[in-house]
């Protein structure tokens, strides 16, 4: 287990602010195959999973989704196809937080 993977998500407000770049970086080197996109200016944490056909990339997000539940944070999930991509980021300050990159750590166990 690494160290963000023991970490619980907690509360966060729109008074907390968006992760610099820096900062980025240096958590991003903790969930390895993750990558920073930008989508509607907004900086999220993405990866795409592969699996043998639809069932399986449809169980792995029905697996993120309880976890996102038990977590109270939540990604986008697109289910396609022989594959499941999940994106990270905290609504609130519409970018990354110590969060995102917990819940990245957490869904590479899934």
């Amino acid at each position: 287990m690494t160290n963000l993977e023991s970490k619980h998500c907690v509360p966060c407000s729109g008074a907390a602010k968006a992760m610099e770049d820096r900062e980025i970086s240096m958590h991003l080197a903790k969930v390895p195959g993750w990558s920073v996109i930008e989508q509607e200016g907004v900086k999220r944490l993405s990866r795409s999973f592969a699996f043998p056909g639809f069932d399986e990339a449809m169980e792995f997000a029905l697996k993120v989704g309880r976890l996102a539940g038990k977590e109270g944070h939540h990604p986008a999930i697109l289910v396609e196809w022989g594959r499941a991509t999940v994106s990270w980021w905290t609504h609130a300050i519409g970018g990354l937080h110590l969060n995102d990159f917990i819940m990245a750590a957490k869904t590479e166990r899934l």
